[in-house]
């Protein structure tokens, strides 16, 4: 009979058996501080208190990941995460005020002032093997990683990360950085590559698939060849994902302050097809040109409100995103005889619950959205009280930036956004004479949506900078 090991002897020897992925590098390469740009000052206090606090208590600490490369990019670090060899008890008892969280990654958020670090224990490269027998490690039968918590060494956490650049360590020892995976070549090339075969680590963890394309976007790196590649082909892989994870990736990936181009390289990767299937399908369509510009105006112009650090809402965003296919549904059911606003009723509902098995949209923007939609047949009529007493409406002012997003993009004919933008800055009297010369109302058949033709897909797109885009602060 095979000889029996303890288990953490038995996952050592396997450990040291197994050859290393694909991609990785094996060795240790130690940068001393005066190599290297990264200062102490370019972290928050927070940070510091807990990485000396690992540091006094005997333990290793190190910042790890997202925070070092942005430092090395240029840009300013929102979130700040250590790894320690602590485990989380031995972590929850060194800080008060911290908490242990999760099931599937077991982590320790540590408060300091009003800020959270989080802290997690070195993970193991865990494969099929260990999966079986460890009661702490599952996966699925296709190779998604349900449940992780075998701890490890820092070789064993570096080499189970995601992409290169999010594989370096800075040790409050000594202030030296550690590059596992050659961090800092890739950095400096900005290139973005995974960790190990490709197509493993994508069905390991599908929302790497969308990291991929948001840390694309957002660092102006490249994608490594062997990392683009499945991309595609994996993408329906992405409806195995909860859809309230995908919900808070999909925020990250178009409030990342390049929205615009995040939606090119999803639509390029076939990433937005498994989001948004039903508007993917819109787009394609022979009158989905239209569709598209107003979805690369939106996200444009979101990209600039964040750079100017106004405020987004999720709800025009979806909003904006879920319009393609609202205007096809509506455009189905007006073909089959169904009266305009029970069309628009029964389409918003079902546009929305067919999004929702996919990327979750909780119900307080869900309901928004939907009043968003519904103001578009109600502003085009003005006459008596009726535009007062839409401007007194909580989302007058979303409404009205959609309905200029809808003119920019040649879906209806220019003028009621013009109209509606004269109306806002006239005083009393300019107002009744606006009204008085309104005429015959046109009640809507400019928002009717057109029947639609199949055609090829198109990528690319482009708008007008002229979108206000102050309803999304509603």
């Amino acid at each position: 009979m095979p000889r029996q090991y303890p288990d953490p002897l038995r996952r050592f020897c396997r450990f040291l058996t197994r050859p290393f992925r694909q991609g990785s590098a094996p060795q240790r390469r130690i940068i001393p501080r005066d190599e290297h740009d990264i200062s102490r000052q370019d972290f928050s206090r927070a940070a510091l208190h807990v990485l000396y606090g690992l540091k006094d208590a005997g333990f290793e600490a190190y910042l790890v990941g997202g925070c070092l490369r942005d430092i090395l990019t240029g840009i300013k670090p929102k979130d700040f995460d250590v790894v320690t060899n602590a485990h989380p008890e031995e972590i929850e008892r060194v800080f008060r005020g911290a908490r242990i969280i999760g099931r599937r990654f077991r982590l320790v958020h540590v408060r300091f002032k009003g800020e959270v670090i989080e802290v997690a224990t070195f993970r193991a490269v865990t494969g099929q093997e260990e999966d079986e027998d460890d009661r702490h490690s599952r996966r699925s039968a296709g190779g998604q990683i349900l449940r992780d918590n075998v701890y490890g060494t820092i070789e064993e956490d570096a080499l189970r990360r995601d992409f290169t650049c999010n594989a370096l360590y800075y040790d409050i020892r000594d202030f030296s950085l550690h590059d596992f995976a050659d961090s800092l070549r890739d950095i400096e090339h900005r290139t973005l590559r995974l960790i190990g075969d490709p197509e493993q680590r994508y069905r390991e963890d599908p929302v790497r698939m969308i990291r991929a394309v948001r840390f694309a976007a957002k660092l102006d790196f490249s994608i490594d060849p062997a990392t683009e590649e499945p991309l595609a082909r994996l993408a329906p892989l992405l409806q195995q994902v909860p859809s309230a994870r995908l919900f808070e990736e999909v925020l990250k990936l178009f409030l990342s302050g390049q929205g615009q181009r995040t939606f090119a390289l999803l639509q390029k990767h076939h990433l937005f097809d498994a989001l948004f299937p039903a508007t993917a399908e819109a787009l394609d369509d022979d009158d989905g040109a239209s569709d598209l510009k107003l979805i690369h105006a939106a996200m444009r112009n979101t990209d600039r409100r964040l750079a100017q650090e106004k405020p987004v809402t999720p709800a025009f965003l979806f909003a904006v995103l879920l319009w393609p296919a609202l205007r096809r549904r509506v455009s189905f059911y007006l073909g089959h005889g169904m009266p305009p606003l029970q069309a628009m009723n029964k389409a918003a509902g079902q546009v929305i619950a067919d999004q929702v098995g996919i990327v979750a949209i909780p119900r307080r923007y869900s309901a928004v959205v939907r009043e968003i939609w519904d103001l578009q047949s109600r502003l085009p009529r003005r006459a008596g009280n009726r535009a007062a007493a839409l401007m007194e409406h909580p989302r007058f002012r979303a409404a009205y930036d959609f309905l200029l997003l809808r003119e920019e993009a040649g879906e209806i004919k220019p003028g009621l956004g013009e109209w509606w933008t004269r109306f806002q800055e006239a005083g009393d009297e300019a107002r009744d004479d606006m009204l008085a010369g309104l005429g015959r109302q046109d009640s809507g058949p400019q928002n009717a949506p057109r029947k639609r033709r199949r055609r090829r897909r198109r990528s690319g797109g482009g708008a007008s900078d002229n979108y206000s885009g102050g309803g999304q602060d509603e």
